[in-house]
């Protein structure tokens, strides 16, 4: 199912975003972003998620704000030192006064700043854990409303297909009348040509009727119906069963509709 969830933790030196999307997916079919200095948290977010949505083609995303930045730059301040006490010395030696230039020149030599890879904390992860959770419960209740908006609308169909099922069997008596009698003036035509038996012609006329008799589709369609509302009831998760069942609705139908020979049924069927 669709679903969107999005969380922020707040830590003392940067803030965290975490968003969560998820697309209609027979299973679970998890994707995760992650900055590298949590990227050994993989499993353990995949197991969360796991453990919630058991459906869905997801999508995690957590970075980091802009200027929030994962890698620490910092001055080299023994190295400066070293680069100032030098170009001093030289300075003096060659009487050049001017000390305010000279640490400017320091700081554009090699090595005078040092980046420094954001390391992992325990404790972070524990409150970017805790926002993870609130993410996934944010997306859980767009699913469950998109779902209750679905359950709603199936369960109208269901109550329609019901209703179409119950008339039916008010065009039936008239159906198989009309047949009998279309088929009794069809041989009529043909008995002024030739003699028929009418004990033939009687087997004959029953065997047709049971090939044209749709109650076996009626009793196993209606079945289907109530097992489908019983089913969506249920909460467990039951994607693949309603799946099968709708088949197998459709199929009674179909059924239905080939066999019906009666213009009402088809009308009905369709």
């Amino acid at each position: 199912m669709t679903g969107y969830g999005k969380a922020t933790c707040e830590l003392p030196n940067k803030k965290i975003n975490i968003e969560i999307k998820s697309l209609n997916s027979k299973q679970l079919d998890l994707n995760t972003r992650l900055p590298g200095v949590y990227r050994e948290k993989d499993i353990e977010i995949r197991n969360i998620i796991g453990n919630s949505l058991v459906r869905g083609k997801v999508d995690v995303s957590i970075y980091v704000e802009a200027g929030s930045a994962e890698k620490n730059t910092k001055i080299n301040a023994e190295v400066v030192k070293d680069y100032y006490a030098q170009l001093k010395t030289i300075s003096t030696e060659l009487g050049i006064d001017n000390s305010s230039e000279l640490l400017r020149i320091a700081m554009t030599m090699p090595d005078t700043t040092k980046t420094e890879a954001a390391t992992f904390d325990e404790d972070e992860w524990n409150l970017i854990a805790d926002s993870l959770h609130v993410a996934i419960a944010d997306i859980m209740e767009f699913r469950k409303r998109e779902g209750e908006a679905l359950e709603l609308d199936i369960r109208n169909r269901i109550t329609t297909i019901s209703s179409l099922l119950e008339q039916v069997t008010e065009f039936e008596v008239e159906r198989i009348e009309r047949i009998k009698t279309r088929i009794h003036e069809h041989l009529e035509e043909i008995a002024q040509k030739n003699n028929i038996d009418e004990n033939r012609f009687e087997q004959e006329l029953i065997y047709y009727l049971e090939k044209l008799d749709v109650t076996e589709e009626k009793v196993r369609l209606s079945n289907h119906l109530v097992y489908f509302i019983e089913t969506i009831e249920n909460e467990d998760n039951n994607g693949k069963k309603l799946g099968f069942i709708t088949q197998e609705i459709g199929r009674e139908i179909n059924t239905l509709g080939s066999k019906a020979n009666d213009v009402n049924l088809q009308k009905i069927v369709i």
